[in-house]
């Protein structure tokens, strides 16, 4: 019987060029990694199989292969789903879903596992890159900015998440709610720079309702920095905010919410306000370390290979399914 083939489902556009593509990283780590040890590798158009709906696409993936796929929200046998788990370096390579749908999410947290020692260490690390730099994952004004103290920072997502299925409420029913729920704290309204028209429309509507929402274009950073609390629903701004102990409010599922409060029901923001702004400043580096460095992948780690296969073998493919030996020269 041939080996199984590690078959990725990657965008039409990235078939051909996916090695030199950032966000599909991950991709070109396995390739690179797994092939030279005898690994099989193939590439395929995501669009040509399903790639959403749970278990009900599974049936299409059943051909004795481990199938990959970029962004996916596949559940059965032989599937895995990845994508960038919010900041680089760090991946999901996950059976359940990717980002909120990650199978980390289910995973409990205890914060007395993790040593604060090295969790400094790591948070200190995350911040030199990030909030020091001034850097986030998508282009960020490099002037500073004067930022109210103590506002209520809510970052807009587009459409995305009610797409996905992966919102609580609509994201007009959020901004209302927070508007309504802000006790006097002024409420920053942060577009999405994917979804720039469509989230200045949302914000100019609820305006018009008389709601005091202000829209700015600063830099994250300095949002965060000055801000009580970031509001999303389920946004790697969040993560970012954790960096400067900025404690998040999620009108979403998330697979960080074990460090966050969580809106089910947009007229339960008061609440969670409350809780938010009495969390403790401390535990922020230790949660971080427990999410990025135990539960995601770094493509970077030297101990890739030996994560790598111990999910693909945790999916029912051991190196030997695999074809995968010693590095071959």
């Amino acid at each position: 019987m041939a080996d199984a083939a590690i078959i990725f489902h990657l965008p039409r556009r990235h078939l051909a060029d996916y090695a030199s593509v950032g966000h599909l990283r991950i991709f070109a780590r396995i390739a690179q990694t797994f092939g030279p040890r005898g690994a099989r590798i193939c590439v395929r158009d995501r669009r040509l199989a399903p790639f959403e709906g749970g278990t009900e696409a599974a049936g299409a993936y059943a051909d004795g292969n481990l199938h990959i796929i970029e962004n996916g929200r596949v559940r059965g046998v032989g599937v895995l789903n990845a994508t960038m788990a919010y900041l680089p370096p760090w991946w999901h390579l996950d059976p359940q879903g990717v980002l909120a749908e990650s199978s980390i999410g289910a995973r409990d947290y205890d914060r007395s596992s993790v040593p604060v020692r090295p969790a400094m260490v790591f948070f200190n690390a995350l911040r030199a890159n990030w909030v020091a730099a001034r850097r986030s994952r998508h282009t960020q004004a490099s002037e500073a900015t004067e930022v109210a103290q103590g506002a209520i920072a809510v970052f807009l997502q587009g459409l995305l998440p009610q797409e996905r299925g992966l919102a609580h409420c609509t994201p007009l029913q959020m901004l209302r709610a927070v508007a309504q729920g802000a006790e006097g704290r002024a409420v920053l309204v942060k577009p999405h720079p994917l979804a720039l028209s469509h989230d200045l429309a949302l914000i100019a509507e609820v305006r018009a309702e008389g709601l005091p929402v202000m829209p700015t274009q600063a830099n994250l950073h300095d949002i965060l920095a000055a801000a009580a609390v970031s509001v999303s629903f389920n946004s790697a701004v969040a993560l970012e905010g954790f960096l400067h102990r900025t404690p998040a409010i999620l009108f979403g599922p998330s697979d960080f919410h074990h460090f966050a409060e969580t809106v089910a029901r947009p007229g339960r923001f008061p609440q969670a306000l409350a809780r938010a702004l009495a969390r403790p400043k401390e535990g922020y580096a230790q949660f971080l370390h427990w999410y990025f460095a135990r539960q995601c992948l770094n493509v970077g780690d030297r101990r890739f290979v030996e994560k790598v296969q111990a999910i693909f073998s945790a999916a029912g493919f051991p190196p030997g399914r695999l074809g995968i030996g010693a590095e071959r020269e």
